[in-house]
């Protein structure tokens, strides 16, 4: 029995209530993965004040960048390692990681154990992909692409909570709780995918590339690191020079390497495919324009009245100013597996992009009211709804069932990039035009609203782009092109 017929037998019977209950639970799990990646956004600036030893806002980065970092490593890797042993497994490894990092952090005001914590959380980064690829092998073909665009959307919907939620917690409760929002509802999920969902029929053989994992590992590093850092040790510091310098070598050695080696830990390939590449590429525009739209909203209204564009709100209102662009991402989930199935996902995706860039040209040109922001901002999450949920429906078409864990863990990664580039670039470019003033005897900064305006209108370009690439993908895969099952 081949793969193709083993994959279709089992989705045969899967009744609509057991579908139903396992994208529930690997959904729950989307939701607090991509939850505990935002949570501490609104807090970082008071967090300092809440830790005994009052660390630096330097050193408070950390909880950040040690959970880019080593989900940076994790997601391609257990996405490999998800075709190989299981992806249900994989996932739920990855969910443990979230649950033991969120309770070490739940139990400690110690800064290196929060940075313990957060790193081991970190890992659980590649659940989202492995859910993605877990149900495409399990559901009947007719409901793979509502539970792919409602798994994606869990992204941005993630996202959009944990601002507010956040925000509240910071302003009322002790910061650990947030910690404990994500062991709860990470253990429930966990519990939920032991019980009731299934391993996926189809694995591929082989071993594990090592000298392949420890040299991406490193590229990865070399390359976020630097991004990360870049408010901190700026775009000319000979560290993060000499850091992305190190990344493009390693890359070019860890390429080398994986075309020489039998079982490699990515295959190249199939990387280079143009559907594959065009998607990938799309989706870093697309993390870009989604991470912009949170720095671009929470600090923005959050700046004094005496800026001329914000709205002095606090940390809560500035969350909850988000949370429409959230519901949107959510609602729509169905409304893009509809699109997808009438037009294509290449089609789906461009629209995708212009609607996130007339979001964009909204949040330009309405600034007098904060409704207009919100307004802006739902515009913008409708567009990445649409977008979410073509790419893993794009890498799915083109991508050979016994390779779906790893191809969508690449495409992952390549949306935390973009994610990494807006928090880097646009970080920057807020930086680079700070206004001071005394306010109340007070000394206070913001940036310009030219600087957001030009961050905004990155966005635009980077968004047109990716509507251009997705009208390049062809709608359907070339199956002379594709391994034999």
């Amino acid at each position: 029995m081949t793969t193709m017929s083993r994959e279709a037998e089992i989705a045969s019977h899967t009744s609509p209530g057991r579908a139903r209950l396992e994208l529930l639970i690997i959904g729950t799990a989307a939701l607090a993965v991509s939850l505990c990646q935002s949570l501490l956004i609104p807090i970082l600036g008071i967090l300092p004040q809440q830790i005994p030893s009052h660390p630096s806002s330097a050193a408070v980065e950390w909880l950040l960048t040690s959970t880019l970092l080593v989900g940076a490593v994790a997601v391609p890797l257990f996405g490999r390692l998800g075709d190989m042993f299981g992806k249900r497994l994989m996932l739920m490894v990855a969910v443990l990681a979230l649950v033991v990092g969120s309770v070490l952090c739940g139990v400690t005001s110690a800064m290196p154990l929060l940075i313990l914590g957060r790193a081991i959380q970190g890992a659980s980064m590649a659940a989202i992909p492995l859910g993605i690829s877990l149900l495409a092998s399990l559901l009947p073909r007719e409901k793979v692409g509502r539970a792919i665009a409602l798994i994606s959307a869990m992204l941005g919907v993630g996202g959009a909570l944990a601002l507010p939620i956040g925000g509240f917690v910071g302003e009322h409760a002790d910061f650990h709780w947030l910690f404990w929002i994500t062991a709860i509802v990470g253990g429930l999920s966990l519990g939920g995918i032991l019980l009731v969902v299934p391993e996926a029929p189809s694995r591929s053989r082989g071993r594990v590339d090592v000298v392949g994992a420890v040299l991406l590992s490193a590229a990865l590093v070399a390359l976020l690191l630097p991004l990360a850092q870049t408010s901190t040790w700026g775009w000319g510091s000979p560290k993060t020079i000499g850091l992305l310098v190190l990344a493009v070598v390693l890359l070019l050695v860890f390429g080398l390497v994986q075309t020489r080696t039998r079982e490699p830990l990515v295959d190249l390939a199939a990387l280079r495919r143009k559907p594959i590449v065009l998607t990938n590429t799309a989706s870093v525009l697309f993390g870009f324009a989604l991470f912009a739209m949170m720095i671009g909203t929470a600090q923005y209204v959050q700046a004094p009245k005496e800026s001329g564009y914000g709205f002095a709100s606090s940390i809560l209102v500035s969350g909850v100013c988000m949370l429409p662009a959230g519901l949107m991402m959510l609602l729509l989930s169905n409304v893009s597996a509809a699109m997808i199935h009438r037009i294509g996902a290449p089609r789906t995706l461009a629209i995708g992009a212009l609607v996130v860039a007339l979001g964009w040209v909204l949040r330009i040109a309405l600034t007098g009211h904060l409704w207009e922001i919100v307004v802006g901002t739902a515009v913008i999450g409708v567009g990445v709804a649409l977008g979410y949920a073509a790419m893993p429906t794009l890498i799915n078409t083109h991508t050979p069932v016994t390779e779906l864990a790893a191809a969508n863990g690449l495409n992952s990664l390549a949306r935390s990039l973009g994610t990494s580039l807006a928090s880097a670039i646009g970080g920057s470019v807020l930086a680079g035009h700070v206004v001071v003033a005394t306010i109340d005897g007070t000394a206070v900064g913001w940036s310009t609203l030219g600087a957001y305006r030009a961050l905004f209108a990155a966005c635009i370009v980077a968004s047109m782009i990716a509507a251009g690439l997705a009208l390049l993908v062809p709608r359907h895969a070339d199956t002379d092109a594709m391994p034999e099952l």
